[in-house]
């Protein structure tokens, strides 16, 4: 059965094909959006349904996370020409990480895990998004994750931009689940 993920997907990846733009998406990186954003080709294209998107990722056998931005952010265009231009991290993040952009002044509509559906904007503003580049990071899987306030629901969030060795532990702490049993400052203290 398809479902709205998959055909987003197959439809997306369809269409990139048959315009012969997929390998030279790829190969440029970061694209300026109309909305003034930075966007990879590999981020999640979304029905801006957050409990969808994590199950998606569960499913595919990785994690979810959000990426806040803002037109004109000058350490969130960082975050794609340093940390995002570097193989190792880029590479990393795309294989264990489905990644969702949003903006945070955006007025697309998004369905949060409990199920209220508000502008990203209003979104930032419940789980206290104040600047960019902000980072989200969610648990692996739904099970209660909707009864939780919105400040006990992310496992991890990148607050500003982090030169590449630390946003790379960052995302590695999250994958490995190092915060069940450590802090962050501890994970990259240990050498992990």
């Amino acid at each position: 059965m398809l479902d709205r993920r998959a055909f987003l997907t197959t439809g997306l990846a369809g269409g990139a094909a048959l315009a012969g733009l997929s390998s030279a998406v790829a190969a440029e990186g970061p694209v300026l959006t109309d909305d003034g954003l930075y966007k990879e080709p590999w981020f999640l294209e979304s029905f801006l349904e957050l409990p969808d998107d994590l199950d998606g990722a569960r499913k595919a056998g990785k994690r979810f996370a959000i990426m806040w931005e803002l037109r004109g952010c000058p350490y969130c265009k960082e975050t794609h020409f340093v940390n995002f231009a570097q193989p190792r991290i880029s590479d990393y993040v795309k294989s264990n990480f489905e990644m969702l952009q949003l903006n945070i002044i955006g007025s697309r509509k998004v369905t949060d895990f409990d199920g209220e559906e508000l502008t990203e904007k209003a979104l930032a503003a419940k789980y206290g998004v104040r600047f960019t580049p902000t980072f989200q990071f969610f648990p692996d899987t739904l099970d209660g994750l909707k009864d939780k306030p919105p400040v006990k629901r992310e496992v991890a969030r990148i607050p500003g931009y982090f030169r590449p060795d630390d946003f790379l532990a960052m995302f590695r702490y999250v994958r490995e689940k190092a915060y069940e049993n450590k802090s962050f400052i501890d994970f990259v203290k240990s050498g992990a």
